[in-house]
């Protein structure tokens, strides 16, 4: 029989153990730094993401541990129905997107501030004497899809002249949207930056031209995840954000890099100029507005005054029923600090 020294020894060497033995899967499960994590984006693998297509080449995330599976898709509400499918486990979405789901009563979080630059804007021919929002009225405007982008802002600049959706005619005439402009099928048409800047460059001519941010410069794209993929797997996420703030640094600091590994990865990637005028365009809307003190915000970083703003105006528009609030949809403890 054991001495009693050496038994109460023993049991506390047995008590540790159990309650390691009963702690382990939650700690493993928290600790899970590492693994596999599949991102829904809202388009094909094009130049503009080339910082998430060069992980074959760069490994940005698997320096973390990440092995990255990227699901293509047609719009920021294909992202967020690719994940709350369980396809992906974070959406590469648009802020209406998310607004919409949240709406709906799903459960979701925004962790990355992607583009914090206002990336869309409606464009016309100049013979249309389309010039501000109230020119819309009545007339035939082309969006990329119902679930994009591009539909989602067009109806914010809507809304800042007083108009709703009813005023004017949606028509969905895919990515290559400028075609349709100039044959007339449309009067005008709900683009980004880069696409106008490839429209451009493959013979647009001279048009007018609509920023939404010049009437509310709301973040582009956010990465979204469902609460429970947040609740569970948040230094999983952890290390997807850090390799994805690596991957949006190096593209920022290196675009004649990140143009030419373009080539190769993306698919509209023939043209290594309009790689890099691409690039460079994605480059200034992931760089967040300097803040009230002039201070310049991390990549990631989310302006939630504005983003409020953002979802007073779906709410106002009618887009959503309920009001939400930011501040309780939107965590940042996510983030890297470094």
């Amino acid at each position: 029989m054991l001495s009693s020294p050496s038994r109460r020894v023993f049991l506390a060497a047995a008590a540790s153990l159990t309650a390691t033995s009963f702690f382990a899967p939650i700690v493993r499960a928290d600790e899970a730094a590492s693994g596999k994590v599949t991102l829904a984006g809202w388009s094909k693998p094009i130049s503009e993401i080339t910082n998430l297509l060069v992980e074959p080449d760069k490994g940005f995330f698997k320096a973390q541990g990440i092995e990255l599976v990227y699901l293509p898709g047609t719009g920021g509400g294909d992202a967020i129905r690719n994940m709350l499918s369980g396809q992906a486990d974070v959406a590469f979405t648009d802020p209406g997107s998310f607004f919409m789901a949240l709406d709906k009563g799903e459960k979701l979080r925004a962790i990355y501030d992607i583009y914090p630059q206002n990336v869309f804007n409606v464009v016309s021919l100049k013979s249309a004497n389309i010039t501000r929002p109230e020119d819309l009225k009545g007339k035939r405007i082309g969006v990329y899809s119902l679930s994009s982008g591009t539909r989602q802002n067009l109806l914010v600049m809507l809304h800042q002249a007083g108009l709703t959706e009813s005023d004017v005619e949606i028509v969905v005439t895919g990515v290559l949207n400028f075609a349709p402009l100039l044959q007339g099928q449309v009067d005008a048409t709900a683009a980004t930056d880069t696409g106008l800047l490839v429209g451009r460059r493959r013979g647009l001519g001279d048009v007018n031209v609509m920023q939404v941010r010049d009437h509310i410069n709301v973040s582009s794209d956010l990465f979204v995840v469902r609460e429970e993929t947040y609740q569970q797997k948040q230094a999983l996420l952890r290390s997807f954000l850090k390799a994805y703030r690596d991957s949006a640094a190096w593209m920022i600091a290196q675009p004649e890099e990140a143009a030419a590994l373009a080539g190769k990865r993306a698919i509209d990637g023939t043209d290594r100029d309009i790689n890099l005028e691409v690039i460079r365009l994605r480059n200034d809307s992931a760089m967040a507005p300097a803040g009230p003190d002039g201070g310049r915000r991390v990549l990631g970083a989310f302006d939630l005054v504005l983003l409020q703003k953002a979802a007073d105006a779906y709410r106002d528009l009618g887009l959503i029923q309920r009001p939400i609030d930011v501040a309780s949809v939107v965590d940042t403890s996510l983030l890297p600090e470094s």
